[in-house]
């Protein structure tokens, strides 16, 4: 019995495991919706605009000026570092942090947005600020 539980266990833990993997490979923005783009539009609005700025310009200095220690934050657009992230990456970041994707010492004021808003608005607001992005960026991004 305790044999067929400890498999029971592992299989668990092997299939929750995959399904997260599975998950996370799952991630694609789709800049080319416009249902998707909309929703990511308003969301980006309330949530994000008043750090990344309305026209996704960032805060000025945010390359080597810190704020109460905290970086500032960066621009969006093509001028930004953002389109040089994969999916995945992009998608986790703004759902787990910083901290939690980088290191415990890069301090940030963006806030974990894991509970705040669900994964597909996620995906959204990311594929509206791709959805600005020149064609040439978007290609080498979607490299």
């Amino acid at each position: 019995m305790f044999v067929f539980f400890r498999f029971f266990i592992f299989f668990i833990f092997g299939l929750s495991a995959t399904s997260y993997t599975i998950a996370a490979e799952m991630i694609e923005l789709k800049p080319n919706d416009a249902v998707y783009v909309k929703m990511g539009k308003t969301v980006y609005m309330e949530q994000c605009a008043s750090c990344h700025g309305i026209n996704l310009e960032g805060q000025d200095g945010w390359r080597d000026t810190k704020v109460d220690g905290m970086r500032l934050a960066p621009p969006h657009d093509k001028s930004g570092h953002t389109w040089h992230h994969a999916d995945e990456v992009l998608f986790k970041l703004t759902k787990y942090g910083f901290k939690a994707m980088i290191s415990e010492d890069y301090e940030v004021s963006m806030p974990v947005y894991d509970g705040i808003i669900k994964d597909h608005e996620i995906v959204a607001v990311l594929s509206y600020i791709k959805s600005t992005w020149p064609a040439d960026i978007t290609e080498i991004h979607d490299r």
